[in-house]
C-alpha cells in the first residue's frame, strides 16, 4: 500500500487487489479505478471498535474499508497531513487524527493509565486524548492529521524530548513517556492549564508535533 503526498492537505493512496486500507468516513475526495468503500465500525484484527480509542462515553471515529484496484485522493477538514512509515514498531495516536492507514497494520487500544498510572490518565485529559489511545503496529503507512503542519522530532537514548501536551500528535518506536510539571517562565504566560505540564519522552523513536495547540 502506497501513500503519496499531493500537497500538505491531500494524499493519494494506491489500492491493489487483495489488499485493503482504512480511512475516516467522509475523507474520500476522488478516486479512479474499480474501488469500493464499505462502512466498518467493528470486526477486523482486535475489533475496530476496540481499536478506535474508546472514551468513557464509548465514542469512536467511524471508518471506511477501502478495497479494489485504483487510486484514491484523501483529505479532511483542510487539516495538514503527515505520512508516517512504520517498519515493525508501534504508532500511538488519537483515533480522530487518523486519516487513512494500511490494513495490514495490527490495531489495538491502550489504556493511558497503563503508561504512568494516575499521571498517565491526567495526561490524557490535558492532551485531549481521554483515557485511551489507538495503537497501530507492523509494516505499513499511516496518514495522520494536524493543525498548522507537523514536524518529526527524533528521540534518541539519553536525550529526552519535552513536548507541550496540546501540541502532541503521535509517537512511535521504543519510547517511554510521562507527564511532568513545567515549573518556570511558561507558567507565567497564562495560556491555559496545558502550559503547566510537559510530556517527557525518552528512548528511541520519534514524536510528531503540530504547529498549534488546537485539537481536531
Amino acid at each position: 500500500m502506497a501513500f503519496r503526498e499531493v500537497n500538505s492537505k491531500m494524499i493519494e493512496a494506491t489500492v491493489l487487489p487483495g489488499q485493503r486500507l482504512y480511512s475516516q468516513r467522509g475523507a474520500m475526495l476522488a478516486y479512479k479505478g474499480d474501488v469500493s468503500f464499505t462502512p466498518n465500525m467493528q470486526s477486523g484484527q482486535g475489533g475496530l471498535m476496540s481499536m478506535l480509542g474508546r472514551r468513557v462515553a464509548g465514542e469512536a471515529a467511524p471508518l471506511m474499508t477501502v478495497e479494489g484496484s485504483g487510486t484514491v485522493l484523501f483529505g479532511h477538514g483542510g487539516h495538514h497531513i503527515q505520512i508516517i512509515e512504520l517498519t515493525g514498531d508501534t504508532l500511538y495516536v488519537e483515533a480522530d487524527r487518523l486519516l487513512a492507514f494500511d490494513g495490514a497494520l495490527r490495531q489495538g487500544t491502550m489504556f493511558l493509565g497503563s503508561q504512568g498510572g494516575v499521571m498517565g490518565m491526567v495526561r490524557g485529559q490535558v492532551s485531549g486524548q481521554g483515557l485511551f489511545t489507538t495503537t497501530l503496529q507492523g509494516h505499513g503507512a499511516v496518514a495522520v492529521m494536524a493543525h498548522g503542519g507537523v514536524i518529526e522530532v527524533p528521540i534518541t537514548p539519553g536525550r529526552e524530548v519535552h513536548v507541550d501536551p496540546q501540541a502532541y500528535v503521535a509517537h512511535h518506536g521504543d519510547v517511554r513517556n510521562r507527564l511532568s510539571t513545567a515549573l518556570g517562565w511558561r507558567d507565567m504566560v497564562g495560556r491555559g492549564s496545558g502550559e503547566a505540564f510537559q510530556l517527557e519522552l525518552s528512548g528511541s523513536g520519534a514524536v510528531y508535533v503540530q504547529a498549534s495547540e488546537e485539537k481536531l
